[in-house]
């Protein structure tokens, strides 16, 4: 592949399906907005790979939702992360890119020399969809289970929602010769929509958390099973090097599936703070709620976990008794 068709990838999610065994998917590859995302940061590696593969779950996840406005996924642990979140901004209009904030808060004198998942606790994995004004937020939960965030993010598909969901990740820093090292992410989402099955709809069985192989069966169940097995032979740098293009990995993985793709979703790095969401933020608050947030020279003050954005305030004009004449 071109340096030019390598860039012209970059940052994109490619919706795809596969007309055979009647699955859709996404293929999606993250590069500068990743590096956007993770250079406002001085995170440990661990945690840089826990945020990107939460910002590639966001993009791949965000891409198949009929979105007016935000999707969240979030991880709460009591691990030494305490605490993923991500955020997925739909396009304002036709054409423009979908924005993509995230960050983590930790404790680094919890961090082990362990795997990247192993610095996450007991917890829960989240998603959120909220269409805007007017409009009710969705959440749903599931407990945090597996070896990846991305195993999570499939138990609550099977758990939350009935949809078999499989995906294949891969991230890590870049070392290509004559470019700075970077962190570069990329992977496939696979998506059945059937019925839920008996098992899942009863109520009945052990209690554990549902797996996608507990909601296909028969003819169903079988191309579940077929387009899986096709994913496993993907190898890491199909997903995230240089030399394939998202259309040529399709056709070598699903050729026999008639992969049918779309238009590409461009992606970039996005935050929607501003002063004025954080005096919005602050309008709850009394005067005398304002000044116990008062610094010693007199100012109130307020920092962006996503972006790093640094806002310093009169108390007298922030807070419900404002003065703002």
């Amino acid at each position: 592949m071109s340096l030019g068709a390598k860039i012209a990838w970059d940052d994109t999610v490619l919706p795809f399906q596969l007309d055979v065994s009647d699955m859709r998917g996404r293929v999606a590859r993250l590069d500068g907005v990743l590096d956007g995302i993770l250079k406002q940061h001085d995170y440990p590696e661990s945690v840089e790979a826990l945020v990107a593969e939460m910002a590639l779950l966001t993009a791949l996840i965000g891409q198949t939702v009929s979105l007016r406005w935000k999707l969240s996924l979030q991880v709460q642990s009591k691990g030494a992360v305490r605490m993923i979140a991500t955020d997925y901004f739909a396009p304002k209009e036709e054409g423009e890119p979908a924005r993509i904030r995230a960050y983590a808060s930790f404790d680094r004198d919890r961090l082990t020399e362990g795997a990247a998942f192993d610095q996450v606790g007991e917890g829960y994995f989240a998603i959120m969809i909220d269409q805007g004004k007017g409009t009710q937020p969705y959440q749903g939960i599931t407990p945090l289970a597996g070896e990846s965030i991305s195993a999570c993010a499939e138990a609550y598909f099977a758990q939350s929602e009935q949809l078999p969901t499989r995906f294949s990740l891969s991230f890590g820093k870049s070392t290509e010769p004559g470019v700075d090292e970077h962190w570069r992410a990329g992977g496939v989402m696979l998506q059945h929509m059937p019925k839920a099955s008996p098992f899942a709809a009863s109520g009945e069985g052990s209690g554990d958390i549902l797996t996608a192989a507990d909601l296909v069966d028969g003819e169903e169940g079988e191309n579940w099973s077929r387009v899986n097995i096709l994913l496993d032979t993907v190898e890491d740098l199909e997903l995230i090097g240089p030399s394939v293009a998202p259309t040529d990995l399709l056709i070598r993985l699903f050729h026999e599936e008639q992969p049918r793709v779309y238009d590409a979703q461009a992606v970039q790095f996005g935050c929607t703070c501003s002063e004025d969401r954080v005096r919005q933020s602050l309008s709850i608050y009394s005067a005398k709620d304002i000044e116990k947030m008062t610094t010693s020279d007199g100012k109130v003050t307020a920092d962006c976990q996503f972006c790093g954005a640094h806002y310093v305030l009169d108390p007298a004009t922030v807070g419900f008794d404002a003065d703002n004449t």
